[in-house]
């Protein structure tokens, strides 16, 4: 991959990497390994079958912010930096999310992704739902290639994956904690990823285990602070930025934080959160109505309340590597977990 010189680096990475301009020789280490393994991601998901190859390939072609990947490289730093073994436990990074990406639009029934339609619109739900099972299966070949240890932080990964999937689409048993549960489901769903990521690039980059879990810990609450400013950004987006309806969640059903801090304000007697909630559990298809819920909880204090818990997480993020020595990676890395929650899309 042939990077311009001319061309800055905040406009090529996602939000709250920009710091990595700062150093010049670290930027250059970052776009080499990232362009390696894009085309490696490629390779690793091609095939001599004509419709495996289109369909594999599809949702990679489409784009992506590759955060796993780049977390992975950064990490890596932190130790001996991203060698062959450390770009590959990238690509299984990001097939392994890319898999997911698969089967949660068939099970959200989700029209579009990454601008496009979604595969199991192109190919059906079928097709989509054995696409996803391949990518997963050549991700678990690569990795098992790599040793013991990274086999066992991919499948404890994929087995996080799977049971936050299987929480979220059962719900929460009676007698959960409704906002607990969902909690626990974006920790297993969104977040063990993500701290895999940051585990294996430490690992792999030969970095001590205390290092490691450090990262893995970092990982894990950034992806749930991330995927808590979601849904704040799903409710108070102008739409152009994000690029969907706000209130796409609300119209679909999906429980939220805000929605769940409002039923247990309900619950427990609040007249104002009685009146949101009407509002919200209506009939949402008509544009006006979903408006209109949209603004009742935005006005509502459970908004601020979940951004307060988005950023409570990332601040969790930040702890988690404030031990480790002064650096750029550092400095990224407590970047971002700002940025996930100081964002609009």
């Amino acid at each position: 991959m042939t990077e311009s010189a001319a061309e800055p680096l905040s406009l090529r990475l996602p939000a709250g990497f920009d710091v990595l301009a700062d150093d010049e020789h670290l930027a250059s280490e970052v776009f080499r390994a990232l362009g390696e393994v894009e085309d490696r991601l490629l390779e690793a998901l091609s095939s001599s079958d004509e419709l495996a190859n289109t369909s594999a390939r599809y949702l990679a072609e489409a784009g992506g912010k590759r955060i796993r990947p780049l977390l992975t490289i950064l990490t890596s730093l932190l130790g001996e930096g991203p060698d062959a073994q450390v770009r590959e436990a990238a690509v299984v990074m990001e097939m392994t999310h890319l898999a997911t990406l698969y089967h949660d639009d068939v099970m959200d029934s989700a029209p579009v992704r990454r601008g496009a339609p979604a595969a199991h619109e192109v190919w059906g739900n079928s097709v989509a739902i054995l696409t996803g099972d391949l990518i997963l299966a050549r991700a678990s070949q690569l990795m098992t290639e790599m040793g013991e240890e990274g086999s066992r932080v991919q499948s404890e990964t994929f087995e996080r994956l799977v049971m936050g999937q299987l929480h979220e689409t059962v719900g929460p048993r009676e007698g959960d904690d409704p906002k607990k549960h969902y909690l626990s489901v974006i920790a297993d769903k969104t977040g063990s990823l993500v701290a895999a990521a940051s585990r294996l690039g430490a690992m792999f980059g030969g970095c001590t285990e205390e290092t490691a879990a450090m990262l893995a810990t970092y990982g894990e609450a950034v992806g749930v602070a991330f995927q808590l400013a979601d849904d704040v950004i799903d409710l108070t987006s102008d739409g152009e930025t994000s690029g969907k309806t706000p209130g796409t969640d609300l119209r679909e059903g999906v429980p939220t934080l805000p929605v769940l801090l409002l039923r247990e304000r309900a619950a427990a007697g609040e007249q104002e959160a009685v009146e949101v909630l009407r509002l919200v559990d209506g009939d949402l298809r008509g544009d006006e109505a979903l408006a209109e819920a949209v603004a009742a909880v935005v006005t509502h204090p459970v908004t601020q309340e979940a951004w307060q818990v988005a950023r409570a997480w990332s601040a969790t993020a930040q702890e988690a590597v404030a031990g480790l020595p002064e650096s750029t990676v550092k400095s990224a890395l407590l970047s971002f977990a700002e940025a996930v929650v100081d964002r609009e899309s």
